[in-house]
């Protein structure tokens, strides 16, 4: 059992820094968003990814259901984020 939790700590780090890139690429498209006039919620976007993640889930032999709560979870925070960090962006300058 020991050497056990000592692998899916290993993982739970491993997770935490991908974790840590994928929130950076959350902050980066807050940046590039008001240039392109998008706003932090794009619908066909959040299906696209919650498919991609079924699809890759289901191929990896693990629950989709569960990757698809927890992608919605994060796709909510990466959106509330996104919106905190809009409402502070200059906006686009009208010519």
């Amino acid at each position: 059992m020991a050497e056990l939790r000592l692998l899916i700590d290993a993982l739970d780090a491993d997770l935490v820094g991908l974790l840590r890139r994928r929130q950076a690429c959350i902050d980066r498209a807050a940046e590039l968003k008001p240039g392109e006039r998008l706003p932090a919620r794009i619908p066909t976007r959040i299906d696209d990814v919650l498919a991609k993640v079924r699809t890759r889930s289901e191929a990896a032999g693990l629950d989709p259901a569960l990757s698809e709560a927890l992608w919605r979870t994060m796709i909510e925070w990466a959106i509330a984020r996104e919106e905190r960090a809009l409402a502070r962006a200059p906006g686009p300058e009208t010519e």
